[in-house]
């Protein structure tokens, strides 16, 4: 099924930032944090799991690695496999039950520069 959200790949791409897919309307009194989206400084709550701390910013959890098409999360109960996301570091995380901690440095898309070696070696398809 194709989808209705723009790639982030080629030289016509929308900023992945432009709009974000939630929208808080509660729990707005939690304790803020800050912590490192593709080598952005951006904010969440509390007890936020990375999977709405990340929708919170743009429109997509991660881009496939098999299409590139834009992934969200389905499920958000951890079975669907599908906000798989990657540390900086490498380490992969699912989204929808990892809590957001302060300082935590994910990525959403292949390339990202952000000055680690490990996301350039994920980048270019040298590490697993």
């Amino acid at each position: 099924m194709p989808s209705n959200l723009p790639s982030t790949h080629g030289a016509d791409a929308a900023p992945a930032r432009a709009e974000p897919q939630f929208v808080r309307v509660a729990e707005t009194q939690r304790e803020p944090l800050r912590f490192f989206l593709d080598g952005c400084e951006v904010g969440a709550l509390q007890g936020d799991t990375l999977l709405t701390a990340v929708l919170m910013q743009q429109r997509r959890v991660r881009d496939s690695e098999f299409s590139g098409a834009p992934r969200a999360g389905f499920c958000l109960i951890g079975a669907c496999q599908d906000c798989w996301m990657r540390s900086e570091d490498g380490k992969r995380l699912r989204a929808c039950s990892t809590l957001v901690t302060e300082g935590m440095r994910v990525v959403s898309r292949f390339g990202v520069e952000t000055g680690n070696a490990a996301v350039s070696a994920l980048a270019n398809g040298d590490a697993s």
